[in-house]
C-alpha cells in the first residue's frame, strides 16, 4: 500500500509516516519513481509505534524494541527494555513530585508574605 492509503488506515499523518522511516522505525520498500510502498504488516506496526509514543517511549528506546514488536511477541528483552523505561518514568514523577512540594512552599511562603507582610526567604541553616 502507498503512504496515504497507510496513514488513511492508521490515522496518521504522512508526515509522521516519513519520520517514523526516518528513525528507522518503519521500512518501505520504494517503487522505481521512488514512491513508497508499505506492507499489510505496517499498519500493525504502526499502531504499536503509536502505543509506545503514547506511553511515553522516545523513538531511540523504540527502535531498540523493534525487532520484537515486528516479531509480534513478547520477549525478554522486549519485557526488560519496557520495565527499564517505566523506571525511569518513575524516577521522573519522584523527581516531579519534589519540584511540585518546593513550588507549594515558595507559593505557601509567596502567599503569607502577601497577607502579613512577613518575608518570603526561607531561613537556611547556617
Amino acid at each position: 500500500m502507498r503512504i496515504g492509503e497507510l496513514a488513511a488506515r492508521t490515522g496518521v499523518s504522512v508526515r509522521a509516516l516519513r519520520y517514523y522511516e526516518e528513525q528507522d522505525l518503519l521500512d518501505a520498500e520504494r517503487s522505481p519513481r521512488g514512491q513508497r510502498h508499505y506492507s499489510e504488516s505496517a499498519v500493525g506496526q504502526v499502531q504499536m509505534i503509536q502505543q509506545l509514543y503514547a506511553a511515553g517511549l522516545p523513538s531511540k528506546t523504540i527502535v531498540e524494541l523493534m525487532p520484537s514488536v515486528i516479531a509480534g511477541r513478547a520477549t525478554p528483552a522486549l519485557l526488560k527494555g519496557l520495565a527499564a523505561e517505566r523506571e525511569h518514568v518513575e524516577q521522573r514523577l519522584i523527581d516531579l513530585t519534589h519540584t511540585r512540594d518546593r513550588l507549594d512552599s515558595v507559593i505557601a511562603a509567596a502567599t503569607s508574605n502577601m497577607l502579613t507582610g512577613t518575608s518570603c526567604r526561607q531561613s537556611t541553616p547556617a
